[in-house]
């Protein structure tokens, strides 16, 4: 395998802003070809789909090409994947189309480990039709979420059970296909939200046996465009439509038209970019994408446990969870200083990175708030041993 990140960072031209980018937690920066294929499709004439002539024919074929993309990205089904305008805007649709199913009384399962994104609609829908919402809780000292904890949670009224596939928080990486397992035996519905494993892992959802698959290209680097991803496509005809068209079948039963096609074709260049992060990569896109991803993950590893056992290393920085399976993301606390304190001062040293007062999510099912907050710190796939090396600087001079 190949991971030659000097080359990776040269296709960010961002990158020229001569800071040191801790911000993964809001997405990765935009690579050029993702860029160049967004504005080269807004210059091209490009209508609705449905039409004899060429830009209408385009406009479908985009389509058409972006959904072959994601489904290559997670080993699906192309008519299995749903486009839309983000990630938790396609979650939101999909929650709110499966609770018109729901009566009082029925279950769904979420965790403490997820982001608010994945929560919301669920504990929203819950509210509305009288639905019942069980927590999976999290260890508070390692951040681990038990999956052991699942075959207690899940009952015959059990509906759906939510779970993220990576913690863009603390980076935990539970173990969702024992969970998943626990929820198939009472016949509940899994959704995996992806987000933000996607850019580290390689991603297999007819070997993780999740039933929807939520991604968001922003994580990579890519235009702001979400999926869902179905592992059976005949499943989205059993689930009520969201479309305006009443005619609509498919995908496109959860879809509102029309696409942003400029934003298609920057997921497209997107996972093709995906694709080519091990140079030494070939086979098809899915089976680049595989090899790709797998040495992103080695590498990534290998940043993360440096600067890990640096940051333990600093008396005056307490590292927040241990867990033992984790994408390259992290977060801490300073002795003495709250979290804006102190990304202000990392930013004044041309660091960026995101602070958390604690107050929701995951931090605060941690108490994190009570100690000020937590930085957090999100690496990328153009992070490197030197960018590291200098937060652990920065940090150690932070007294």
């Amino acid at each position: 395998m190949a991971f030659d990140v000097a080359r990776i960072r040269g296709l960010f031209p961002a990158l020229g802003d001569g800071w040191i980018h801790f911000d993964g937690a809001a997405g990765m920066l935009v690579p050029e070809q993702v860029a160049s294929a967004v504005s080269t499709a807004m210059r091209a004439p490009v209508s609705g789909p449905g039409g004899a002539f060429p830009a209408s024919q385009r406009a479908e074929s985009i389509v058409t090409a972006a959904r072959r993309a994601v489904a290559d990205l997670v080993g699906a089904d192309p008519a299995a994947v749903v486009l839309g305008p983000s990630a938790p805007v396609m979650l939101r649709r999909l929650v709110d189309a499966l609770a018109e199913r729901w009566t009082i009384g029925d279950e769904v399962v979420v965790s403490r480990l997820d982001e608010q994104a994945n929560l919301a609609p669920w504990q929203r829908a819950a509210k509305r039709v009288g639905a019942v919402v069980r927590w999976g809780e999290i260890d508070i000292e390692t951040c681990e979420l038990p999956a052991w904890q699942y075959e207690q949670l899940v009952s015959a009224r059990t509906k759906a059970v939510a779970v993220t596939l990576a913690s863009g928080s603390v980076g935990t990486r539970p173990d969702v296909p024992t969970i998943i397992e626990f929820a198939k035996r009472v016949g509940a519905l899994v959704v995996v939200d992806a987000t933000y494993a996607a850019p580290f892992l390689p991603l297999d959802i007819n070997a993780l046996g999740a039933d929807v698959m939520v991604v968001s290209a922003q994580a990579w680097g890519g235009p702001s465009v979400g999926a869902l991803v179905f592992r059976d496509p005949e499943l989205i005809e059993r689930i009520p439509s969201a479309s305006l068209d009443p005619m609509a079948r498919g995908a496109a039963r959860l879809e509102l038209g029309p696409h942003a096609y400029p934003l298609l074709a920057g997921l497209i260049a997107s996972i093709d970019y995906l694709s080519g992060l091990d140079d030494a990569a070939t086979g098809s896109r899915r089976e680049r994408l595989v090899t790709s991803l797998g040495s992103a993950k080695s590498y990534h590893a290998g940043l993360l446990q440096q600067l890990s056992t640096e940051l333990l290393s600093l008396r005056h920085i307490m590292v927040i969870g241990s867990a033992m399976r984790r994408i390259p993301a992290l977060a801490f606390a300073v002795a003495g200083k709250k979290s804006p304190e102190v990304a202000e001062y990392l930013a004044k040293q041309g660091l960026c990175a995101f602070a958390d007062d604690g107050t929701s999510g995951v931090f605060a099912s941690l108490g994190v708030g009570e100690v000020g907050g937590a930085v957090r710190i999100g690496l990328a796939h153009y992070s490197n041993v030197f960018e590291i090396n200098q937060l652990v600087r920065v940090l150690e001079e932070l007294r």
